[in-house]
C-alpha cells in the first residue's frame, strides 16, 4: 500500500484543499476511494483559466456546490462573468454562508454597465463565521440590511462597488467590532458613497486607491482609525478633501497623492517609515505648515516627479531629527521645468540635524545629473557626517531624456 494511501480521509481532503480546484476533482477518477473525497475539501478557487470556459465553471458550481460535505468551507474565491445570473450568484453566496464560510472573494469586474446589478443575500450581512471578505465589481450592490453582524470579520475589500446609498459604508464598517485590514477602491465618484467615512477603532491597516475618473465631482474623506499602524492613499483624482483624525500609533504610510500633502501629514506625525510621491508642483515656497514634526522617521522614501522637489526634501530633512535611511527615486514621466538654484554651501543655511546625527544611508535611484540633483547630492555628501552606504545608479535612459527635454533645463 502506497503511503498516501495509508492516510486518513480526513487528511487527504485537507491536502485537496490546498491543490487548484480543477485538480482535486481530477482525483475522483483514480479509485472509488477518491470519488467523492474532493467534495470534503474546504477551499475552492474559482477561475475561467482553470476550468476553460465561463459555462464550464457555472455548471461546476450549480452541480456540485450544494453537494459539498465540508462543514466548514474555508475559502470561495470565484470570478463572475456577464454570463453568470444575478440569481445565480446570490444563490451561491448563500450556500456558502450556511457553510460557515471564514473567506469569501467574489470578482464580478467583468460584467458591463448594461449587466443588471448584482444583490448579495441578506444572510451574507449576518454571517458570523466570515474573517475576510472581498468584493470586487461595480455591479455588485452593498445593500445594508437593519440587521448587520460581523463579530469575526478582520479582513475587507471593497474594490469599485456601488453602495445603495450613501450611509452603507459607514453603518457596515460599524458592525466590524474586530475589523484590522480595510481596502476601498474607487474608480468613480458616483458609487454613492458621499462622504467616504471610515470609522473604526480596531482598523491596524487602511489603503484607499483612488482613480481618476475624469468627471469634476468633487468628494470628501472622513477618517477616525486611532489604532491604524499602516496608512496608503493613492488619489490620482486630485478633487477629494480630506478630514483626517490624528493616527498616534502609524508607523508607515504610502501617500501618493496629487493636493492636500498638508492634511494627511498632520495626522501621520508619529509615521516610522513613509513612502511618498507628490503629483503636483510645490509653488511659492509653500510646503506644508510649521508645527508639523515627524519626530519617529527613521525611513523616507520619496519619489522625484515635480518641481521644487528638493524644497520639500530639505524641509523633511529639517523636521526628521532621526532619519536614518533616505532613498530618492525619478519618475522619469515626471515634467520639471523650474529649479531656483539654492546656494546650498551658504553658510547661513541650517543644516538639518538628522545629516549631523543619524543618517546612514543614502540611494539615489534613476539620477539624471539636472543641475537641482547635483546640488542636492553635493549638499548631503558634504554633510552627511554618520553616512555608512551611499548609491547613486544613473537613469539607464538619462540621454535620451535629456537630448528631448534640453529645453526644460
Amino acid at each position: 500500500m502506497d503511503r498516501i494511501s495509508g492516510l486518513s480521509d480526513e487528511l487527504l481532503a485537507k491536502i485537496l484543499s490546498f491543490v487548484p480546484t480543477k485538480v482535486a476533482v481530477s482525483t475522483s477518477i483514480l479509485s472509488k476511494r477518491w470519488e467523492f473525497l474532493w467534495m470534503w475539501a474546504s477551499k475552492f478557487e474559482l477561475e475561467k483559466n482553470l476550468f476553460g470556459s465561463e459555462i464550464a465553471i457555472k455548471d461546476f458550481i450549480n452541480k456540485n456546490l450544494p453537494l459539498l460535505k465540508a462543514p466548514v468551507i474555508e475559502s470561495f474565491c470565484i470570478e463572475c462573468y456577464s454570463s453568470f445570473q444575478p440569481e445565480d450568484i446570490n444563490r451561491w453566496v448563500a450556500i456558502t454562508v450556511s457553510r460557515f464560510i471564514r473567506e469569501l472573494d467574489l470578482d464580478c469586474k467583468w460584467f458591463s454597465f448594461s449587466e443588471p446589478a448584482i444583490l448579495l443575500p441578506s444572510s451574507l450581512y449576518t454571517c458570523e463565521s466570515l474573517v475576510t471578505l472581498k468584493l470586487n465589481g461595480k455591479k455588485i450592490i452593498v445593500d445594508v440590511p437593519r440587521t448587520v453582524s460581523f463579530p469575526s470579520l478582520k479582513n475587507l475589500l471593497l474594490g469599485s462597488v456601488t453602495y445603495r446609498d450613501k450611509d452603507c459604508l459607514r453603518l457596515l464598517l460599524s458592525y466590524c467590532p474586530v475589523l484590522e485590514d480595510l481596502v476601498i477602491h474607487r474608480e468613480s465618484s458616483f458609487d454613492n458613497a458621499q462622504p467616504i467615512v471610515v470609522i473604526s477603532p480596531s482598523l491596524l491597516r487602511l489603503t484607499l486607491p483612488i482613480e481618476d475618473d475624469g468627471i469634476n465631482c468633487p468628494g470628501e474623506y472622513v477618517l477616525v482609525t486611532p489604532s491604524l499602524k499602516y496608512f496608503k492613499v493613492e488619489d490620482h483624482n486630485g478633487r477629494f478633501n480630506y478630514l483626517i483624525a490624528h493616527m498616534p500609533e502609524v508607523e508607515e504610510a504610502d501617500i501618493n497623492v496629487d493636493e492636500y500633502l498638508e492634511r494627511i501629514f498632520e495626522s501621520i506625525t508619529s509615521v516610522k517609515r513613509l513612502s511618498l510621491c507628490v503629483m503636483y508642483n510645490i509653488q511659492d515656497g509653500y510646503l506644508y505648515r510649521d508645527g508639523i514634526f515627524f519626530s519617529q522617521l527613521d525611513h523616507l522614501k520619496l519619489c522625484i516627479s515635480f518641481d521644487y522637489w528638493s524644497k520639500l526634501l530639505f524641509r523633511l530633512l529639517q523636521d526628521s531629527p532621526k532619519l536614518r535611511v533616505l532613498s530618492l527615486t525619478v519618475d522619469i514621466e515626471g515634467r520639471f521645468k523650474k529649479y531656483e538654484p539654492i546656494n546650498w554651501n551658504n553658510d547661513q543655511i541650517s543644516v538639518p540635524s538628522c545629516l549631523l546625527e543619524s543618517l546612514e544611508t543614502f540611494e539615489f535611484d534613476g539620477y539624471m545629473g539636472k543641475q537641482e540633483e547635483r546640488d542636492f547630492v553635493s549638499f548631503i555628501i558634504k554633510n552627511a557626517c554618520h553616512l555608512k552606504s551611499s548609491s547613486i545608479t544613473p537613469c539607464t535612459i538619462a540621454e535620451d531624456y535629456s537630448s528631448t527635454n534640453s529645453s526644460d533645463d
